[in-house]
């Protein structure tokens, strides 16, 4: 019988949800970490354990962390969810959204893994999915906050993949495309308003409109698929570093890499 213990953070919706849901499937005790608590009453029937996290928060961070090891001894799997999409123009962004975006994408991502590896090198076992994008690759106009976050956590992940192989603990980078999510919703809302009234709205509000159509498409992949994804990872016995999935991803790391920088600037400025 699997033991084994999993926390996965922003899992009140999307692809944490989805996550949270097939890691129980596949028999771990679970653990679903999210600020809106209400959202995720009905998980708790179908096993999962529901617990506050605010991932820019450290007295949040550290109560979660240590309410599942008093209570279960270890922790085994972490799954570095939390995060969302801050668009607008870099010009119109301000400072403290930007920050604000770094503390979601980055920094709670960091701090989580700094807690939870004590107790995975003590047991010489571990594995940190940090949930990535395309964007942590290729770049889009009006997503200068969010694909830097995304770049970001991208190094980051490179660097503590090597720092903790040696105990045991493997860090897995999954880079989705694009999903089904309240992530496009609040990217676009974001588009909309940082940019009202300013130098960039036409082009701005023209972006949110062919990225309102892109997200309609039947053809984008749904969270469930990254959620397997994941859960392959976190039991495969030598996963892989990274896991490039779901609808243009591979497609659009292929063509930045096959044209350059510069006509894949001028391709994707034709098409949005």
């Amino acid at each position: 019988m699997n033991n084994k213990v999993a926390l996965v953070t922003g899992a009140s919706s999307g692809m944490g949800r989805e996550t949270v849901l097939e890691l129980r499937k596949r028999g771990y005790i679970v653990y679903g970490g999210a600020r809106r608590l209400e959202k995720m009453q009905d998980l708790e029937a179908k096993g999962i354990n529901i617990i506050s996290l605010d991932v820019t928060n450290e007295d949040s961070m550290v109560l979660c962390v240590n309410h599942i090891i008093e209570k279960e001894g270890h922790i085994d799997v972490l799954v570095n969810n939390a995060g969302y999409g801050s668009y607008g123009a870099i010009e119109d962004v301000s400072l403290e959204e930007a920050h604000h975006q770094f503390e979601v994408n980055l920094f709670g991502l960091g701090r989580m893994s700094q807690l939870v590896l004590p107790y995975m090198r003590k047991n010489n076992y571990g594995k940190i999915v940090n949930i990535s994008s395309m964007g942590g690759k290729v770049a889009t106009p009006f997503g200068g906050w969010y694909h830097a976050s995304k770049f970001a956590v991208e190094g980051f992940s490179d660097c503590l993949r090597m720092e903790a192989a040696h105990f045991g603990v493997d860090v897995i980078l999954i880079e989705p495309g694009l999903i089904q999510s309240e992530w496009n919703h609040i990217a676009i809302d974001n588009l909309k308003k940082s940019s009202k009234g300013g130098a960039y709205e036409k082009a701005s509000n023209d972006y949110a409109h062919k990225l309102s159509n892109m997200y309609s498409k039947s053809s984008i992949s749904s969270p469930k698929l990254i959620a397997r994804t994941i859960a392959d990872a976190v039991t495969a016995k030598k996963p892989k570093t990274r896991y490039l999935r779901g609808y243009c991803a591979k497609l659009c790391v292929f063509l930045n890499r096959l044209f350059g920088d510069r006509i894949y600037d001028s391709l994707i400025q034709k098409i949005m």
